[in-house]
This record gives structure tokens, sequence and C-alpha cells, in this order.
């Protein structure tokens, strides 16, 4: 290891030029550097053409993936300006893509309304792609500048002409493969943001095309009704109680809009989005529709007679209870909680859409007093079922005798630092008693799980906290579950970091690996969307170079008879999948090694199974992400709910993309 200096001087201070900065922390500006990470590039790009749109000058948007890898992002808006910037001395252009906080977004640079606020899209673009080119039609001109990492590699040149009314930007741009794990782009999700942007922009026209091979596709987006469109596909296939209830107006600047529609479901579905930017973990736009809502309803139903003087009010939960929604609003100075604007943060915005849910919904159902009535009697059945829930969760929880420490199952860590502590959900006993003695026990806990738990998607929630093992979690993790049943998941009380899915590399651990995702993600959702949830990567081969012939006694003498860590390391080399263990068998003749093929982590001894799974140092992780918040549900719904024709469907359309493990 270098040695490190002492010295911390004036010289110590680094500057990152440019994009430089971007380059050497992407996850700042873009999220992460995996495929969710790579799309984030082109939504970053069609999030500025739907700022046009916004400002009344883009009507239609072309959105490419090319067969060489390459997006390709057109609109028919105005074009980024080509003029010298005064500050820079720069065509306008050049400065959008290539410096940070630049752009028309700022003070009256001419966009009222604007999801990409912070000025850093185009530049993080173009700093995170292997090469980039931006072509502009503009006063009758075509003007196009490539860059390389974010480099200009030659001036703004005019190439060719075009009529003075065709206007427009066209971006084209190829992933950095030294950026990014993966530079292939995920098409499904891309077309979920475009249809969802459709939704948000009914006289938006999106046009996505698909050239790679065996993927070929064009779709067309447009959305006359908007978003009481987006919520009648949400709840396709369901029982709705009321037609959708829909109301926009504009107050202190601020533009809300709102549809809604209740559903014969025990479930809530509410997506947030300020300026088309999907508000991920909320914000005070949906702070203020909930909470006016809620005393709405409760004012209604005591003055129905649904609830007497002595009964308490519907909680929100019990109020949202087969409600779909969709907030959107449009507001000339959002503030988000970070780059990737997850989480709007405006006082205003809740202020706003309290005051036009008050004035609009009470308006609404004056005169409808029918669906009233049928949404009353929604909360009315919620909260019946939660005061039965929140019975049987005290009864299965709150009424156990034992420590988690002790309950037979959890062996826990000695370290009550929950930042350095984490958690291993073992299949079966075997493996867990490997991994037991194998683990450090200091910062180290290791749960056993016996076979594969209760699907929830499937379950009632009396079944669900009456399952012996989801009950052991519910109880080791500390920090609760769903706020739904009790209100009481806070995730400060989480006693682990991480929380790793550790199952044998075969069908049956992927298996229960993904009935411990859809618990995590049905009931404590909070878990993956802050990090903490892990999949450890066992492998799946043990390679061993056989020995070379013996040496003569001297040479044992000066080498010494045992055979060091640092020896083993060289003849022993572990094999993740199949694609390893011909790279290994490619570089080594067949006979000069021995192979072991792990059926499961019970065949690892102690000292194997640290050295591959369980040493932080060597071990391999998969932390689990969210891409796409509404894809996920739809998928976790159709793949593991009682549904079975649309899971027939989607095992036939992607059969090819199966992993068979022979």
């Amino acid at each position: 290891m270098a040695k490190v200096t002492n010295n911390y001087d004036a010289n110590s201070i680094s500057i990152l030029e440019g994009l430089e900065a971007v380059r050497k922390r992407p996850g700042m500006y873009i999220g992460s550097v995996s495929t969710k990470g790579l799309n984030h590039l082109i939504y970053e790009i069609v999030d500025n053409s739907v700022d046009e749109h916004l400002a009344g000058y883009c009507s239609k948007i072309y959105v490419t993936l090319e067969k060489d890898g390459t997006a390709v992002i057109t609109d028919n808006g105005r074009g980024i300006p080509v003029g010298i910037n005064a500050k820079t001395g720069l065509p306008a252009v050049e400065v959008v893509f290539t410096m940070l906080h630049a752009g028309g977004k700022f003070g009256d640079g001419g966009y009222k309304i604007s999801g990409g606020l912070h000025g850093v899209g185009a530049s993080v673009v173009n700093a995170l792609s292997e090469w980039l080119e931006v072509t502009i039609k503009k006063d009758g001109v075509v003007y196009r500048q490539r860059y390389e990492r974010g480099k200009v590699m030659y001036p703004l040149e005019q190439i060719g002409t075009c009529r003075k009314n065709d206007t427009g930007t066209s971006v084209r741009f190829l992933p950095d493969g030294d950026i990014f794990d993966k530079t292939y782009f995920k098409a499904e999700a891309i077309k979920g943001r475009l249809h969802e942007t459709a939704y948000l922009n009914p006289d938006l026209t999106i046009i996505f095309e698909n050239k790679r091979f065996s993927e070929e596709e064009k779709i067309e987006y447009h959305e006359e009704e908007g978003i009481c469109a987006y919520v009648k596909d949400m709840n396709q296939g369901k029982e709705v109680i009321h037609d959708v209830i829909y109301f926009k107006k504009i107050k202190d600047g601020i533009e809300v809009e709102v549809a809604f529609q209740f559903v014969d479901e025990f479930q809530e579905n509410m997506l947030g989005f300020c300026n088309n930017i999907y508000t991920q973990e909320g914000g005070t736009h949906l702070v203020g529709f909930k909470t006016k809502f809620t005393t709405i309803i409760n004012q209604y139903a005591r003055e129905l007679g649904v609830l007497k003087e002595k009964d308490n009010n519907f909680t929100g939960l019990d109020v949202r209870n087969g409600m779909t929604a969709i907030v959107a609003i449009k507001h000339p100075a959002p503030r988000f909680e970070g780059q990737t604007k997850t989480k709007l943060d405006n006082p205003d915005a809740g202020t706003v859409v309290s005051a036009v849910t008050s004035d609009e919904v009470q308006l609404y159902f004056d005169r409808n007093l029918e669906q009233l009535k049928a949404v009353i009697a929604c909360a009315e059945k919620s909260a019946k079922i939660r005061k039965a829930e929140e019975r049987t969760k005290t009864n299965l929880l709150s009424k156990s005798k034992f420590s988690i420490d002790s309950n037979g199952k959890l062996a826990n860590c000695e370290s009550k630092k929950a930042e350095e502590c984490e958690v291993f959900i073992v299949e079966g006993d075997s493996a867990g008693g490997s991994a037991k003695t194998a683990r450090n026990r200091r910062t180290q806990a290791i749960l056993p799980i016996r076979g594969k738990i209760l699907n929830v998607e499937k379950a009632s929630i009396d079944k669900v906290l009456a399952n012996a093992e989801i009950k052991t979690m519910i109880n080791s993790f500390g920090c609760g579950f769903l706020e739904g049943y009790g209100n009481d998941f806070d995730i400060s009380k989480l006693r682990y970091d991480k929380i790793i899915i550790m199952t044998d590399a075969d069908v049956d651990g992927a298996h229960i690996d993904t009935l411990l995702l859809t618990f995590f993600y049905r009931f404590m959702p909070e878990l993956i969307n802050q990090g903490h949830v892990y999949i450890a990567t066992p492998p799946l081969y043990r390679a061993e170079l056989k020995k070379a012939p013996k040496a003569d006694k001297a040479s044992k003498k000066t080498a010494g008879s045992s055979k060091t860590k640092a020896d083993k390391s060289k003849t022993v080399q572990y094999l993740y999948d199949d694609k390893a263990l011909e790279r290994y068998k490619e570089l080594h003749a067949s006979g000069t090694f021995t192979l072991q093929r792990y059926k499961g982590l019970g065949e690892m001894d102690p000292e194997q199974l640290w050295e591959t799974t369980l040493n932080p140092e060597t071990r391999i992780l998969k932390q689990v992400e969210i891409e796409d918040a509404r894809m996920a549900t739809e998928v976790t719904s159709m793949l593991m709910g009682s549904d079975v024709p649309p899971r027939r469907a989607f095992i036939h359309a992607h059969a090819n993309e199966a992993e068979i493990d022979a």
C-alpha cells in the first residue's frame, strides 16, 4: 500500500476543471452508474425538450435507440441559442454543454416553468458520454458541434440550411463505458418514462423508436385525456368505485392538477409530479393533498352521521384506502432535495395544493353525493380492517416474550452501532451453521430461515403476520413495518445498516430471493429506497491448481513445510458464473486443476464461506435498487400475484432473455 504523506498545504488542494468533477463523481449527478443512471442520461435531455414544450414552442419529441448503442433525442422547439454569450465569449450552445449550472432556466432566461432547474442536465450527459453531437436548426441554418468526454472537438460550425420555420435541437450521444457498468439502454424503463411524460402533457406527442437488433419497434405516445387517462390505465382490470374525479386550477402562480379514482382493493397508489418530474419520495405537494383530503372526508363523514361524536376520525390511510391518484403541479421555482429530484421541498406548494383541493373537492362532492358516499364507504371498510389488523399485530408481535437475541434463530452481533452492523438472511440451518462460525461476530448477524417464506402478494395480513419467518424478520430488524398496519415503521430504528440476502446460487435460491424482495417491497419499501437491502453473490465453482512435483528436502527446509495463505491464493480461485469458468479453462489446460461445483452454501466450510461471501474485503454484493417505482409495482403484482394470464404472457415475451442453469 502506498505511503500516505503528512503534507497538507496549498498544493494539496485538487481543482477539477470543467466537467472533470462530473466524471470523478457521476453518482452525485445521476444517482448511480447502473442501468438506472444510464437511462437517466436520456431523461435529462428529454426533460430539456419538455421544458421547450412547457414554454409553448415544442409539440414533438423523438427518442431513438440506434443500432450502434447511441441515443438520439430530437425536438421541434426553438433550438438552443447559437449566438455568442457575452460573459464567456463562447457560443451559447457550447456554454450549455460544457459548463455546469448554465442554461436558460435561471433568472430571466426564457423559461417560466422548468424541470431542469439545476442547469446541469446537458453538461452532465456530455461529461459522461464517450462522444456527443448536438445539431441545431435555427433561423434557416443548421449548426453542429461535437464533444468527446465533455471536451470540445471543434468550434460550432454551419453544416447546411433549412426552412426558417424548421427549428429544433437534436442530441446524439454514446455513453462512456469507462463510467457505466453497462452501456445498453433499458428500453422498457424508457418507454414507461416517455408514456408518463405524454400523460402529463396532453398536447405533446412523443415518438419512440428502437432500432436495435431483435428489439425493433416504433411507438407514438399522445394522451389527449392527460392524467385522467393515466389514472384509468393504472386501474385497468380493477373494480372501480366511481368515475375519475379531475380538477385543475392556478393559484399564486402555481398550477395544480389532480385526478383520482377509488377501486375496490386494499391499496393506495398515489404519484406526485412537479414540472413533469416524478417525485418518488413525495414532498410538500403530496402532503398538502393528503392532509386536506383526509380533513374533508372526516368532515363529510360526521355531517352524514357515518362517524358519531364518540368515534375517532378516519386516519389518512383509511381515507386513501383504494385511492389511485395523480397530483401534478407546475411551479416557477421548485426546490428539490438532490439533483435527481426525488422529493419536493417548497412549503408554498403544500399550501397551494391544500387550498385548491379544499375548494375543488368540496365543490365536486357537494354536487355528487353518491360518489361521496362511495368514497366514505371505502374509508369505513379500511378502518374496520385496520383495527382488526392492529389487533392481529399486537397478538403476534408485541406480546412476544422472547428476546430477538435468544429466539433460537437470530445469531446477533456484538456491536450496537447500526451503521457498522449487517444481518445475513441465510437459507437453511446448514448454511446458517457455517455462517455463524465464519462471520465476524462483532458486526455480522446471521438469521437462518426455513425454506421459502410466504408470498405476501397473495396473502392477507393475518397470514403474513402469522408466518414465523416473517415475524422473526420484523422483530430482528427493529424498525417495524408498513405504516398502513399500525403506523409504526421507523427507519431510524433499523438495527442493521445492511440487510443481505444470502441464498444458494440456484433456482430455489433465486425463488427465495424473489419472495424476500417482494416482502421488503410491500411491507418495508424504505429499506430498499434508502439502500439497505443487498443480495450476496456466492461462487458457483472452486478451482484449484494441482500441486507441482514434490520438492527435495533442501528446498523444503528453505521454504518451510506449511502452506501460507498467499500460496493458497495463488492456487485457489473462486468462479462466480459459467463465463468465468470458461475463461479459467482457456487459461489452464485440462487436467492441471481440480474443480468443485457448489450445490449450495452448506457445502462450503466456514473458511471458504468467509473468503467468498462474508468478508467485506473480498465479497461481491449487489445492492437492490428500484429503477422505476411505477413499473416495479406493476411487475411485482403481475409476477407474484394471483392473476395467471398476464404472468404467462410476460414469460412468453421474455423467455429468450432467461439464463438457464444447467
